[in-house]
């Protein structure tokens, strides 16, 4: 149970950490186009937010495939259905690529990105 639980506070933390990346990897490229004074390179910075996006969805997928292994688990284990194989069974359920197209629609995802698409177009068009 605590490999489950530890897998999935990794994951929460990956995800913030991809976020915290993006901003500054987007701050940095702005940065260096306003500097140079060429905004039509602008739309770089849209590159490491989709790359981004992109991974922080697959984290959070892969959160929520250990989440659902850990509540499996802790099910066969209200219910003594637990065997010895499944003791360190760290496998995400739920198939990984409808969990990876589910996060790209989660709250948690695409608000943050879609906010940082549009600061990036502000910045080309108002600032740079």
């Amino acid at each position: 149970m605590t490999i489950l639980q530890s897998v999935i506070q990794r994951m929460a933390n990956n995800s913030a950490s991809s976020k915290a990346w993006c901003i500054t990897l987007v701050s940095a490229i702005l940065v260096i186009v306003a500097d140079k004074a060429k905004p039509q390179y602008a739309w770089i910075a849209v590159i490491p937010t989709i790359l981004f996006f992109v991974l922080d969805s697959y984290y959070l997928a892969l959160e929520k495939g250990i989440r659902n292994a850990y509540n499996d688990f802790i099910k066969k284990l209200h219910t003594q259905a637990l065997l010895a194989d499944d003791l360190f069974v760290v496998v995400p359920q739920g198939g990984l690529f409808g969990l990876f197209v589910k996060s790209m629609m989660s709250f948690s995802v695409w608000p943050f990105y879609l906010t940082l698409y549009g600061m990036i177009y502000a910045a080309k068009v108002f600032v740079i």
